[in-house]
């Protein structure tokens, strides 16, 4: 089989997922709105005028400690400072389709993201990813480019936003899970999740439908029977592991490769972190899909076996691919590159198939969506943990961004025509979670 991609890695109309919307005028109305709330209050509580425009320089005393912590490590080395800083001007160096862009400076970014980590929870409006919104242009500038590649930087990324997800899974959160406009239970929001009670673990009498918190609501589980396993006991059918909608199928996958150009091709070392297994994938094939918000965000075995190892591998947050120059679109464009870089975690099971033998489930964070959390049960203090088709493994905090399988060269794999047909199609409906995605031909 070719190495060719079944589809080829175009410009995407719409924002995958639905995380932003592609309407800039919409990103830019929620920005001004959020400045001019943090403006007010800081000029309230500080008894002071209060601006964030490029000449803002935020006292020391005003941030999160942890942020204040992270603005000391951009101040501190000039290396990361000086693409911090051109990140956010080299933007405004060319007109946007909105004009100058609102976040002119560090400075502006760190106190609105301080803001956002100890207030915020996302409601349902189309603006899920607040710190993306905040980085709408400098993700794609070249120097974003190099600021969010940095390590260090990027455990500091890993504190804040672990620290966002302290507050997105206490009570505090819960202030968006209610019926009013902009609420998770809104006449619109429910519109779009038809069958939420009769799919999703929930009280609809209580409080907040009973759930304890934004994240409680966001890592919602099925309810029994809801989407049952195709063919259990047949190990030749492959199930769709996550609820979500076909991007990527690419066969002949090569050990390195340059997941940085246009094409983005998947990288096995890269993926994979140099793992030892890395070497018995190499010539097979990798599939990738994507989750939209309402998607259920929990992963499941794709196949019965045991999982013989399962780690988490530290990566960027809000690296993008440079191919597409500055453009908004960047993380949506990124899709394959950011199986490369993006923070993730590998699961690999020993299929109890001997054809299909050892396969790879990679999930991939985006940007905020980047906490991946392997099921504490398959830690694997004693040896292998079995697995049978459709047990959960593993899910994605506030949401989700992709996951691949990726097989041995040898497995012979034929896809549902309904998988073939979504590849590249971004608004494609979602496949089932446990539904038939290929089928292992001997």
């Amino acid at each position: 089989m070719s190495r060719e991609p079944v589809d080829k890695r175009h410009e995407y109309p719409i924002r995958i997922g639905n995380w932003l919307p592609d309407d800039q005028e919409s990103i830019k109305k929620w920005l001004d709105d959020l400045i001019k709330e943090v403006e007010e209050k800081y000029s309230a509580e500080k008894g002071c005028s209060v601006k964030l425009d490029g000449k803002f320089m935020v006292p020391r005393d005003w941030l999160d400690p942890l942020v204040q912590e992270f603005k000391d490590f951009v101040d501190n080395d000039a290396t990361i400072r000086m693409p911090y800083t051109k990140m956010f001007t080299e933007v405004t160096e060319k007109e946007t389709p909105i004009g100058t862009p609102q976040v002119q400076s560090y400075h502006v970014m760190f106190l609105l993201l301080s803001f956002i980590i100890n207030n915020w929870a996302p409601r349902y409006t189309q603006i899920l990813l607040p710190i993306n919104a905040i980085l709408n242009w400098s993700i794609g500038a070249a120097d974003g480019y190099v600021a969010f590649l940095n390590k260090r930087a990027n455990e500091y990324w890993m504190k804040v936003l672990n620290k966002w997800g302290v507050f997105l899974k206490s009570p505090l959160s819960c202030y968006v899970l209610n019926d009013e406009p902009g609420g998770w239970f809104s006449e619109s929001a429910m519109a779009n999740m038809p069958d939420f009670e009769k799919e999703f673990i929930c009280d609809p009498t209580a409080p907040h439908y009973g759930f304890a918190s934004w994240d409680d609501f966001f890592t919602r589980k099925f309810r029994d029977g809801v989407r049952p396993v195709a063919s259990p006991d047949d190990k030749n059918i492959i199930t769709n592991a996550c609820e979500s909608h076909a991007l990527f199928l690419q066969y002949e996958v090569k050990l390195t490769d340059d997941f940085w150009v246009k094409d983005q091709w998947y990288s096995l070392r890269d993926m994979l972190n140099d793992d030892p297994y890395t070497s018995q994938f190499v010539g097979g094939t990798v599939y990738q899909a994507s989750l939209y918000m309402l998607n259920y965000h929990r992963w499941h075995s794709p196949v019965d076996g045991k999982v013989v190892k399962a780690y988490k591998i530290p990566g960027t947050y809000y690296s993008a691919s440079l191919n597409d120059g500055k453009d908004t679109r960047a993380p949506d464009n990124s899709q394959g590159y950011l199986c490369n870089v993006a923070t993730r975690a590998a699961i690999f099971i020993e299929a109890d198939n001997p054809s299909i033998g050892l396969m790879c489930l990679l999930a991939v964070g985006l940007v905020e969506v980047s906490t991946c959390e392997i099921n504490p049960n398959l830690v694997l203090k004693d040896g292998p943990k079995t697995v049978k088709k459709g047990d959960e493994i593993g899910s994605f905090h506030f949401g989700g961004s992709a996951y691949c399988l990726i097989f041995r060269p040898g497995v012979n794999l034929q896809f549902e025509q309904t998988v073939l047909d979504s590849i590249g199609h971004l608004y494609a409906k979602s496949m089932k979670l446990n539904s038939k995605l290929a089928t292992v031909i001997n």
